[in-house]
């Protein structure tokens, strides 16, 4: 059984539709239509101790809702969830000290004060001791170069060290579990990097089990062996991130290089035509053909080069934001 257990998880929000204009209002006052958005339909999925999953979808696909259910933000509409023995929205104290969520695009440090005094009262809040507390800040800040930043007020601070600094907020109680909603949202490639390289090594250092959301492929690639895809508040993929391509058939990227120009009505035939220029061409073509298909070129093209590489990831997952059903 996993640390995290999912089955069957919807949640539904209500709403109400507005009528344009005076009319529209007062006709709002006496009847009014409720309109039902699902955010999350019938999820199910498990995460083991120490893994660390990326969850992905496009955006409004019910990433965030799920992780807020998953660390008691939110109550659910139906279905269950257990976070590490807990119902998550029954909020127990113990629960809430196995758990933290980062939240990219909300903050959770004092704006005018010095990062040092809000780390200090999730200190409080969360009853860790003393010695404990200088240990976890001291080797942090050292991990997240953030040491000389501690006493410097959070509004001073650029964009990259506040986000190290929430991250390391949020690991002061030290949980067993870690909820990161988009952590490098707006950040540059240097301190995506840094955070990345942190979350890597506290998670393997740790043990702790980590679920991300990002729309940086960069991220995912470099901290998660498997991917939970959502689309539309549904599963469409569960699996190792490797595999994506296979699932949805093997394809190839073949790129050409001619030694002189090639009218594009010859590419034809070969494969699915991706780009085409007075220097070549590249094509889309099923794995197994590879070989056949760059023969037939070889012989009937002055073919000066050529490259053989996999579809990008983020095209692949992107394909999977289009699918409606449970991949296998």
């Amino acid at each position: 059984m996993g640390i995290i257990e999912v089955e069957h998880l919807k949640k539904e929000f209500s709403y109400y539709k507005k009528a344009t204009g005076i009319k529209g209002s007062l006709h709002n006052l006496f009847r009014r239509e409720t309109l039902t958005k699902e955010a999350v339909r019938d999820i199910s999925f498990s995460v083991e101790k120490g893994e660390m999953i990326g969850f992905l979808g496009p955006n409004g696909a019910g990433k965030t809702t799920t992780l807020k259910m998953l660390s008691g933000i939110l109550y659910p509409t139906g279905g269950r969830a257990e976070v590490d023995g807990f119902v998550p929205w029954e909020r127990k104290n113990e629960f809430k000290r196995r758990i933290s969520i980062v939240m990219g695009q909300k903050n959770q440090l004092w704006w005018d004060l010095p990062a040092s005094d809000s780390f200090y009262l999730n200190k409080c809040i969360f009853g860790v001791d003393d010695g404990t507390y200088r240990d976890v800040v001291t080797e942090l800040s050292e991990l997240l170069d953030v040491r000389d930043l501690m006493s410097v007020q959070v509004r001073r601070l650029s964009l990259g060290e506040r986000m190290k600094m929430e991250i390391l907020a949020a690991l002061i109680h030290q949980p067993d579990i870690l909820f990161l909603d988009e952590p490098t949202i707006g950040l540059d490639i240097l301190s995506q990097k840094k955070i990345r390289e942190f979350l890597k090594l506290y998670n393997q250092q740790k043990k702790t089990t980590v679920i991300i959301t990002s729309h940086y492929m960069a991220d995912i690639e470099a901290l998660c062996q498997r991917a939970v895809i959502i689309n539309q508040g549904q599963l469409v993929y569960d699996g190792r991130l490797g595999d994506i391509n296979r699932v949805l058939g093997e394809r190839r990227l073949l790129s050409v290089k001619t030694s002189s120009e090639v009218n594009p009505a010859q590419w034809e035939g070969f494969g699915t035509l991706r780009e085409t220029s007075a220097a070549g061409a590249v094509l889309e073509v099923p794995q197994e053909k590879v070989k056949a298909i760059l023969g037939a070129i070889l012989a009937g093209l002055p073919v000066e080069d050529f490259t053989v590489t996999e579809i990008p990831i983020e095209e692949s997952i992107a394909r999977f934001y289009q699918k409606e059903v449970v991949a296998p």
